[in-house]
């Protein structure tokens, strides 16, 4: 018997959280037995997935700053046209790859400038018989929405077509109708995973006392500039790390003699080391960071990324501050000045001496999806292996 079939779909458009999270899902479900293929959908990102992981590329997409429209790989806003080629490549991919479980990263939730393609693909993985599992894939804590309208549409396509719903947190940390009120209408639907944070042991290596991390780097910018300028005004003895991430290159923050106790990288393929070795971390409060940071158990200072009505960032690094685990600077209240001043009250705290929250929600997703299959009749899975 063929190991079971999951098509894993995911789009990353403006950084790579939701890339990161989704590969560290595949690469689980991988070593649980299961047959991945990935649908990636966003401009490639080197390491992600892992090279074991079976990748379905779309022609890539990304956003305008502040989500305002889809664009091509050249900066062009997508066609029509370009959104139909996209949609039939991704029905085809459905219909070859006949999985016994389809998920979804984000969607309904969230994604909702992929509905073009989206909504077509559950509904013809509906449509197929014998059925698949249909599975939303989704963070612990969501961007809250204005309109209601939004989230009556969401309940609606979770209601009509979705069998599962994997909240990747702990809910003694974050349940999902604190931000999605509406989740008690499908409740019965929805399994907690724990935080996807990355496995295996982070050996220790490079030392750096302070390192700097904008995740994906999109929207790190403002962070990054401001955090070089205060390690300029504070003691030499430190040294200080400072990855500014794919999306922005450490060219644009070179500056003319810089420090000797600094340096500037785009990407750590040793992150978790850097971050279990350091005094200090700094960064946005992006999930997979805070789960990289959550693991190392370091000292913690989030700037929460809160342009453009983002809500998500800021109510994790409160939550994780009214935890002790951390220490938060608001993004408008952000200078080198209160930098300097909040980076001098975190490095005299006491170290974190663990946390009690769930961090092997990618195992456990795989452990999850394998209980929903065992579920099913017998001859379901005997005619999806055909």
């Amino acid at each position: 018997m063929r190991p079971l079939r999951v098509l894993l779909y995911v789009q990353h458009l403006l950084g790579i959280g939701h890339l990161v999270r989704a590969s560290r899902i595949a690469s689980a479900l991988k070593g649980a037995g299961f047959d991945i293929a990935m649908v990636i959908g966003g401009v490639p990102v080197s390491g992600f997935p892992d090279d074991d992981i079976e990748v379905i590329a779309l022609p890539p997409l990304k956003t305008a700053p502040g989500f305002s429209a889809l664009l091509d790989a050249h900066d062009q806003v997508v066609s029509q046209e370009a959104k139909e080629r996209r949609r039939g490549l991704l029905l085809s991919a459905l219909r070859s790859f006949r999985p016994q479980i389809v998920i979804t990263e984000a969607f309904p939730f969230g994604r909702r400038q992929m509905q073009f393609e989206l909504v077509p693909m559950i509904e013809l993985a509906y449509q197929l018989r014998p059925r698949p599992l249909i599975v939303s894939s989704i963070r612990d804590i969501l961007q809250e929405q204005i309109k209601p309208a939004r989230s009556e549409e969401t309940l609606r396509i979770v209601q009509d077509y979705f069998d599962l719903v994997l909240v990747h947190g702990d809910p003694v940390f974050s349940r999902i109708e604190e931000t999605f009120p509406l989740a008690a209408h499908f409740a019965e639907k929805i399994a907690y995973t724990g935080l996807v944070a990355r496995t295996g042991p982070a050996e220790m290596g490079e030392h750096f006392d302070i390192v700097v991390s904008a995740g994906g780097g999109a929207a790190g910018g403002r962070l990054i500039k401001d955090t070089i300028s205060a390690a300029g005004l504070l003691p030499k003895s430190l040294r200080w790390c400072v990855i500014t991430g794919p999306n922005l290159p450490p060219e644009k923050f070179q500056l003319p003699g810089p420090p000797s106790n600094l340096e500037i990288f785009a990407f750590r393929t040793d992150f978790p080391a850097l971050l279990k070795s350091a005094e200090l971390s700094i960064s946005q409060a992006g999930y997979n960071t805070v789960c990289d940071i959550l693991r190392a158990n370091c000292r913690s200072l989030l700037v929460p990324f809160a342009e453009d009505g983002e809500t998500e960032q800021t109510t994790r690094a409160s939550r994780l501050q009214t935890l002790g685990l951390a220490q938060v600077l608001p993004e408008h209240n952000l200078s080198p000045k209160t930098l300097i001043e909040t980076i001098g009250r975190a490095l005299q705290a006491k170290p974190p001496v663990g946390n009690r929250l769930d961090l092997e929600g990618a195992q456990h997703t795989a452990e999850i999806l394998k209980k929903r299959l065992e579920q099913l009749p017998r001859s379901m899975l005997t005619s999806l292996d055909k």
